[in-house]
This record gives C-alpha cells, sequence and structure tokens, in this order.
C-alpha cells in the first residue's frame, strides 16, 4: 500500500519574524551612523560673526564706569519765610552771574513784620535822645548846685580867716568858733555834691550803655526782617548754570524748602558709579579718561565713597587739564579709571559672554578661515573693550567675538560666505 507523505509548510509567522528582525537591525545600523555623525558641521555666514585677534604687547588694566559731571561749588538757594511764587525770571539750565533774579516771592505779612521793626528802632534811638537830654539836665542842675555850695564855702573860709586875727578882742571868740564849724559843714557838702555829680555821671553812662543795647537788639530784629523781606527776592549768589528749580509761578512754599539750585559751570567733577567688586582695584591717585560723548579728557581719581548702593560705589574723578568745551552740569558721563599695567601680556576684545579670571570655550577660526574650532581660554585681568589672555592661545590667533550660545553644543562650525 502505497502512501503519501505530506511536506511541512514553512510557518509563515517566523517569515515575518526574520523580516521584523532585519528591518531592525538596518534601523538600527543607520541610527547609529546618525549618532555617530559629527554634529560640528552647522554653518554661519562670515558676514553675522565678529572677529578678534590675539596680541601681544603692554595692556592697561581699566574699571569702567558711568556717571554724571557736577559742579564743585554749588548753592542751594531755600526759603527764609513761608511766601507764594509771584514771578519766575529764569529757568533750568540758564547762566547766572551773581547778582541775577530768579524768582520773586510775596509775603504782605512779612513786610508789615519789617514796617514795625522798623518804628521799633526809631523809637529805641528816641528814647536814647530822650535819655540823653534828661541826663544833660539833671547833671548840669546838680553842677548849679555844687557852684553854690563851693561860693558859699569860700565866703565862709574868708569870714573865718578875717575873724582869726580879731578872735577874743573885737570878735568874741564865740563867733569864731561859730564861723570855724560853718567853714568846715561847707567844706564836707563840696565834697558830697562833688561825689554826688562824679556818681551820676557813672549812673548815666550805664543807662547809654543800655539803651544802646536796646537799640542794637532793635536793629538787629529790624535787619533780620529785612533781609527776609530782601530774600523774597531770589537772586542766584555765584556765576554759574541755573541747574534745578523745582517751584512753579503761584506755588506756596514753606520756610527751608529748595527754591533753585545754582552750580558753577567752570569748576565741574566727575561722580562715577564702579561696581563694587572692583572696588578693591582703585586707589585715590590714579588716571583717569572721562567721556563726555564728544570728547575724552584726562582726569584724576581724587576720592572713593565707602558707602555701597545697588551693588556700586561713587568715586569722584577731577579734570587734569582743564574743563573741556562740552561740559556742562548733570551731562550723563562714561570714565575708564587706569588700576594697573601689565606688561608684554596677550590680550583680545572681550567676546560676547566672558568674564575676567574665568575659563571660558571660544570659536577659534582655523587657518583656512573655513572652519571654526571650540578653544578653552583662560582670562586674566579686564581691560575695559580688551581682556587678558592667560592660557589657551598664541599671538595672531583669530576668535569669534560674537554670541555664539545658539550654537553652544558644536564643537566646531563651519564658516560660509
Amino acid at each position: 500500500m502505497i502512501m503519501d507523505i505530506a511536506k511541512p509548510k514553512q510557518n509563515s509567522s517566523v517569515k515575518r519574524a526574520l523580516l521584523i528582525g532585519g528591518a531592525v537591525i538596518v534601523a538600527l545600523v543607520l541610527l547609529t551612523g546618525v549618532i555617530t555623525q559629527p554634529t560640528s558641521q552647522q554653518k554661519i555666514e562670515r558676514s553675522k560673526l565678529l572677529l578678534g585677534t590675539v596680541q601681544r604687547g603692554d595692556l592697561d588694566v581699566v574699571v569702567d564706569g558711568y556717571g554724571v559731571l557736577r559742579s564743585d561749588k554749588q548753592t542751594l538757594i531755600t526759603a527764609l519765610t513761608s511766601a507764594t511764587v509771584a514771578e519766575v525770571l529764569l529757568r533750568s539750565g540758564a547762566e547766572v552771574e551773581a547778582d541775577s533774579v530768579i524768582l520773586r516771592l510775596n509775603n504782605p505779612e512779612l513786610l508789615q513784620e519789617v514796617e514795625g521793626a522798623n518804628m521799633a528802632l526809631v523809637q529805641e534811638k528816641a528814647n536814647l535822645r530822650r535819655l540823653t537830654l534828661n541826663n544833660e539836665r539833671e547833671l548840669l542842675a546838680e553842677q548849679a548846685t555844687l557852684a553854690e555850695l563851693t561860693a558859699s564855702f569860700k565866703s565862709v573860709q574868708l569870714r573865718c580867716e578875717a575873724e582869726k586875727g580879731l578872735a577874743g578882742g573885737a570878735v568874741s571868740m564865740l563867733t569864731y568858733k561859730t564861723t570855724l564849724l560853718q567853714q568846715e559843714q561847707m567844706q564836707e557838702r563840696v565834697k558830697l555834691q562833688t561825689q554826688r555829680i562824679n556818681q551820676l555821671k557813672s549812673v548815666m553812662r550805664e543807662a547809654i550803655i543800655i539803651q544802646n543795647e536796646q537799640i542794637n537788639q532793635a536793629h538787629a530784629r529790624y535787619q533780620n526782617m529785612q533781609n527776609r523781606a530782601d530774600r523774597l527776592t531770589v537772586r542766584a549768589g555765584i556765576k554759574g548754570v541755573l541747574q534745578r528749580m523745582p517751584v512753579e509761578l503761584g506755588q506756596s512754599i514753606s520756610a527751608g524748602q529748595e527754591l533753585a539750585l545754582v552750580g558753577s559751570d567752570k569748576d565741574l567733577k566727575a561722580l562715577i558709579r564702579i561696581s563694587q567688586s572692583k572696588a578693591e582695584q582703585l586707589k585715590v591717585g590714579q588716571a583717569a579718561k572721562i567721556n563726555t560723548r564728544r570728547e575724552q579728557v584726562a582726569g584724576v581719581l581724587t576720592r572713593i565713597t565707602p558707602e555701597v548702593r545697588d551693588g556700586t560705589i561713587e568715586v569722584e574723578v577731577a579734570f587734569t587739564q582743564g574743563v573741556p568745551a562740552s561740559a556742562r552740569p548733570e551731562l550723563n558721563v562714561d570714565a575708564q579709571i587706569f588700576t594697573a599695567n601689565i606688561k608684554d601680556t596677550l590680550y583680545i576684545e572681550r567676546p560676547m559672554n566672558t568674564q575676567s579670571h574665568t575659563s571660558s570655550k571660544v570659536f577659534r577660526m582655523a587657518d583656512n578661515n573655513e572652519f571654526a574650532e571650540l578653544q578653552q581660554l583662560s582670562f586674566g585681568d579686564d581691560a575695559g573693550k580688551f581682556i587678558q589672555i592667560k592660557q589657551g592661545a598664541k599671538e595672531k590667533d583669530r576668535f569669534i567675538l560674537s554670541d555664539m550660545t545658539s550654537v553652544q553644543d558644536a564643537k566646531s562650525i563651519q564658516i560660509t560666505d
């Protein structure tokens, strides 16, 4: 008996598994190829890049700051009394002389007080004249009394001398002794009257002194009132520029309130704000350069304030070659203070996002100028526009100074035209 033997058919599921496995292997190979592809082939146009070349030489270490020009001589004008602004003659920015009128104020009550003080002074002066006349009249009366007593004394003295030789004869001894007693009494009265007059003169002098003090006090009150009234006409006080005037026409002001600030336009200095982190580099006497936006002028650091405000300190820089023509009070300026000089060192214009005394990766241009590769640089002191390179570069190397954060993961980039 012949039997047919059935051949087993290949399972289709096995075939699918093999196909899927092959596809996975191919995909892994392709993915591995993609992963191992260098990511450095990003392209950037040359025109979008800012390049800098490493140089060798002496480097001035500078500290940058910003600030304003201020007058070294300033006058703050304040109100002595409450008043109302009646007239505004000048505005901020006007050039003024010492006697230039800026404002006129009005205070009717003060004017009345001035008149009252003047009348009181006049009255005290009249009292002095009255006192002087009374003293003279009283002194004359006492001097007349002294003259009468002196005449009587001399008369008795003559009679006594005449009776002395006749005593006991034509003139009795009683009469003579009576005359002698009268002489002694008259002599004592003359002496007392003379003392009275001398004492009276002393009292009169003291009274005059007291009255003169009253006059001086009245004069001081009047002068004070008059000065307050005079200050209703507000004058500049010094030659310069009217820098600030915070009042308006018709405004009511109180005693002590600021009316104006006047500063000299010839004696200017720069008040510069410097980062607190760079304060230890600063010393009085260091050379500086002030930039008025129109010109750069030499200066010198003259003062360093210890107070820290908003992370900065204020320093004062004086002009060493005279105030430039472009300078004016409250002008915004920049300044550079030269803190040190490094001899024979490598330096480059500061790349973006780099700081002094740090290490950073910067793209270095290849010799063919078609590629740039990341290079680790170690930076030293800050020199304003430039920064010192301590390690990682050599002279004439070129680096990209632009902000490259968009390609920070790439190790190299291609430069295209």
